[in-house]
């Protein structure tokens, strides 16, 4: 395999990697305010394509920009396109390590396909999985850290390396992920305030219609009394 095509598979990888962390991962490290050692392979520091990373401009909603050579595209995936066309060889393959490595154990492929794939369960892989999953847990959240680091101990074991298992129905990511917006809740909400003042308005007339014609009432009645024969 041409090394250039190397990159742009594990660029993939990675980019499925990226995905992951920011949806299942992240948000609960964030929410105990932990910081992850540089000693651990999840740390930004150890990424390959950090640089790359780095150097993503994100202009417009849909603009983003190289920041090695300021070329802009509409999405974000043509600008990673555009990085292994163009600036593949800027990348340091000496220092960094690319976090695809690690997708077999966080179950990566789950992310873009959230159906298994039914495929024979192969013990050996299983347990190799793992054991990169809980030596993560280890390196990553050590037990002699503290409170924060205790509890994302656990939720990584829970989170991404129970799921390693021939045995029973494998359940990816329990503890579930970033809350987004969902994009028929949103629809549904600007639609409710587009039609709420138009609401407002017909009870308005529909009321003013039903005063209207009582007082329309009351004066036929009194009329009708005024030329009734004495």
């Amino acid at each position: 395999m041409l090394l250039k095509e190397w990159f742009s598979k594990e660029k993939s990888m990675h980019m499925k990697y990226i995905a992951l962390e920011k949806e299942y991962l992240m948000p609960f490290v964030e929410r105990e305010n932990y910081q992850i050692s540089s000693k651990c392979r999840l740390h930004p520091d150890n990424d390959l394509f950090r640089d790359q990373e780095q150097h993503k401009i994100h202009v417009d909603i849909n603009e983003w920009k190289c920041g090695y050579c300021k070329k802009s595209f509409r999405a974000e995936r043509y600008l990673d396109q555009h990085f292994d066309n163009r600036h593949y060889n800027l990348l340091n393959v000496s220092e960094g390590k690319c976090l695809a490595d690690l997708c077999g154990a966080l179950h990566c492929d789950f992310v873009m396909n959230s159906k298994s794939p039914r495929t024979k369960c192969n013990p050996a892989a299983v347990a190799k999985n793992r054991h990169l999953c809980e030596s993560l847990a280890d390196r990553c959240f050590p037990l002699n850290q503290g409170r924060s680091a205790s509890h994302l101990h656990e939720l990584f074991l829970h989170q991404f390396c129970d799921a390693h298992t021939c045995s029973g129905k494998k359940k990816h990511f329990p503890k579930g992920g970033k809350k987004q917006t969902s994009v028929i809740y949103l629809a549904v909400s600007i639609l409710t305030l587009m039609l709420l003042p138009l609401f407002y308005l017909i009870v308005y007339l529909y009321q003013r219609e039903m005063r209207q014609g009582k007082q329309e009432l009351r004066r036929i009645t009194r009329v009708g009394q005024k030329t009734k024969p004495s």
